[in-house]
């Protein structure tokens, strides 16, 4: 049974940082593409960054500008969302998504076919 649990949420002043992680068990983890995507109150669940199971191919929500970076670790079972010049906007529960399909297309756009975890509380304040 595949199990993710995130955890690196907080509360940051804008401008700040945070590093989210996501481990994963219950899958081979080389077989699957990661994600993160997030909720904010009154808002439909969004996008945020994707990696292929290889690692040499990413995807980014264009509204990041460049802030967010996500990279994996194969030996941890760990996938990783760096974020930087944290705004406001950016305040939602970010929820790490896996997906067996080889290609960050499917994670993004098959959101029934992705595993979920429970989520973490991404907090910035102005």
């Amino acid at each position: 049974q595949v199990h993710l649990v995130e955890s690196g949420g907080g509360l940051v002043q804008a401008g700040g940082s945070l590093r989210l992680s996501c481990v994963a068990s219950g899958l081979t983890f080389s077989n699957y593409t990661m994600g993160w995507f997030r909720l904010a109150p009154g808002k439909e669940r969004e996008f945020v960054a994707a990696i292929n199971w290889s690692g040499r191919s990413s995807a980014y929500a264009d509204s990041l500008q460049g802030r967010f970076t996500i990279s994996r670790d194969g030996a941890e079972n760990t996938v990783t969302l760096q974020m930087l010049s944290l705004k406001p906007e950016d305040t939602a529960v970010y929820y790490c998504a896996v997906n067996k399909a080889p290609d960050t297309r499917t994670l993004i756009t098959d959101i029934p076919s992705n595993y979920w975890g429970q989520g973490t509380q991404v907090t910035v304040s102005s």
